[in-house]
């Protein structure tokens, strides 16, 4: 049997076991993609990754992300928390204060500033409004009249994401998931706080995600869903250039998602910690 480090890091948490767990196996060159995925589906968490050798000469690492339902190519919270484990363990970036991640949606870059890590949105793959059927099966999936739509759109950076605006926090928050009429496309809820928005200590936006057909009803916090609601939102002036987003809330979380454009980056980031470290075992092959 082999050893491997092991590092379970919270995510965009406003205190420790409050934001998004994600399980980082280090050194995982080793390990097939059926050990990796069988992993995944045992830590039942909603993404797991492994730390690998970067192909790229210019990438820092690779990283490969699983959810118990597969592999995606790009994810975010599991970004930030193996960006933070591999810094944690010894990882010296090849450039100063900037980390360069290799995944499958390409190289991702994340930053270090002020105690936190936040990483640059990626491209979308697909935008666009979405169809009326779709928006009529989400709206009846959660329980939701469609006059409490404002707009919906596509923002797919390689999960899949599709989005529905909603006209206030307390009506995401009001939600109920009916998992059987959901359907397959990962989609994610927001909607504006009107009490005290954008005030010291408030959030500006209420934010829920849905990925049922991968074996996460509801993910706690997720990095990939606000960095496409970002570009939708702050590209079309319905969103500031700089907020921040509460996700977690519906199920006893407390995600805090700090977003802030600069130039034509979008950058999403928030806090990390080390919460389980030690090693995990796997088969020798």
């Amino acid at each position: 049997m082999a050893q491997l480090p092991f590092s379970q890091i919270d995510v965009f948490a406003a205190s420790d076991y409050r934001g998004n767990p994600v399980a980082v196996v280090h050194s995982a060159d080793s390990l097939s993609y059926e050990l990796m995925a069988a992993f995944a589906r045992w830590t039942n968490l909603s993404e797991t990754t492994f730390l690998l050798t970067p192909k790229r000469p210019e990438a820092d690492y690779r990283l490969k992300i699983f959810t118990p339902g597969g592999e995606l190519p790009f994810a975010g919270h599991p970004t930030l928390g193996s960006c933070f484990a591999w810094l944690q363990s010894g990882g010296v970036p090849k450039n100063t204060g900037v980390v360069l991640q290799e995944c499958d949606a390409g190289l991702i870059t994340v930053r270090q500033l002020a105690g936190k890590l936040a990483f640059a949105a990626p491209p979308l793959l697909r935008t666009g409004a979405l169809d009326p059927s779709l928006r009529t099966q989400l709206c009846e999936a959660l329980e939701l009249p469609q006059a409490a739509v404002v707009a919906d759109q596509w923002i797919d950076n390689g999960p899949g994401w599709c989005a529905l605006l909603l006209d206030s926090a307390e009506r995401v928050l009001s939600c109920q998931l009916d998992p059987a009429l959901a359907g397959r496309t990962p989609f994610g809820v927001i909607g504006p706080n009107l009490d005290g928005a954008g005030s010291e200590g408030t959030h500006d936006f209420e934010v829920r995600a849905f990925v049922p057909s991968l074996g996460v009803p509801e993910d706690p916090v997720t990095g990939s869903l606000n960095a496409g609601l970002a570009q939708w939102l702050i590209g079309s002036g319905i969103a500031p250039p700089k907020y921040k987003a509460r996700q977690g809330t519906a199920i006893g979380r407390n995600g805090v998602v700090l977003v802030e454009q600069e130039g034509d980056d979008i950058w999403v980031g928030g806090s990390t910690s080390v919460c389980i470290s030690g090693s995990a075992r796997f088969p020798t092959v």
